[in-house]
């Protein structure tokens, strides 16, 4: 009987500790990414109105896609926004949310969450918040390969030609590889934490638990 407590004593206490050093990892793996997924993004803030909202939007579109004389993008949007938008704060500068900032970084979570869905280099919004309306501009992302797919930003260029002035999509296979392999190092040494940490108390535990039954008030 004596043997037999002490079995199920170990297996319970050995299945708490599993399920203890589990979620360290998944804290660590899930960090990590929020850390990595970064954003440069601007966005103008207007009252809550479609027409106003979509006019402005397709402002912007006509301006950056003219045939004889198109205006960078982040160039028409930036003006737009000092000229519309609602946020004092941000409107002095383009709109500009902020530079390479992390998920989570924004006050405004509607525009936050849309900070990483919508498809960069693309006009986006109306987007509905408690503040407004917003309009929005992705520049860059990082750590969003299933949205962005091999680019991570876009730049102006100027034809040499006629010398038109049009955006393009830019990649960095360097730093995407060097933040899978951070990626990989967290989650080693995660583990390797977890398993020693685990394995200390395991040994500890073995040690003890014939003790235990000795102290059982039926003894």
């Amino acid at each position: 009987m004596n043997k037999l407590i002490s079995i199920i004593f170990f297996v319970l206490t050995i299945t708490n500790i599993s399920c203890a050093f589990l979620n360290p990892i998944e804290i660590i793996t899930r960090d990590f990414q929020a850390l990595t997924r970064k954003v440069t993004a601007h966005h103008i803030l207007l009252p809550k109105s479609d027409d106003v909202a979509l006019a402005l939007k397709q402002n912007i579109r006509n301006k950056s896609q003219s045939e004889t004389d198109p205006m960078y993008i982040v160039d028409a949007f930036s003006s737009a926004a000092k000229k519309y938008s609602r946020d004092e704060e941000t409107a002095i500068r383009g709109g500009l949310l902020g530079t390479l900032v992390p998920q989570g970084y924004c006050r405004c979570k509607e525009l936050d969450k849309a900070c990483f869905e919508v498809p960069l280099g693309e006009v986006a919004g109306p987007i509905e918040s408690e503040y407004g309306y917003h309009l929005l501009l992705v520049v860059e992302r990082t750590n969003c390969k299933k949205l962005d797919g091999q680019y991570t930003r876009i730049r102006r260029s100027t034809s040499t030609a006629d010398g038109k002035v049009t955006k393009v999509f830019e990649g960095d296979n360097d730093r995407e590889g060097t933040d899978q392999m951070i990626k990989l190092g967290m989650q080693q040494i995660g583990f390797w934490i977890g398993v020693s940490f685990a394995g200390g108390i395991v040994a500890e535990v073995a040690a003890k638990a014939s003790n235990v039954v000795e102290t059982l008030p039926w003894e």
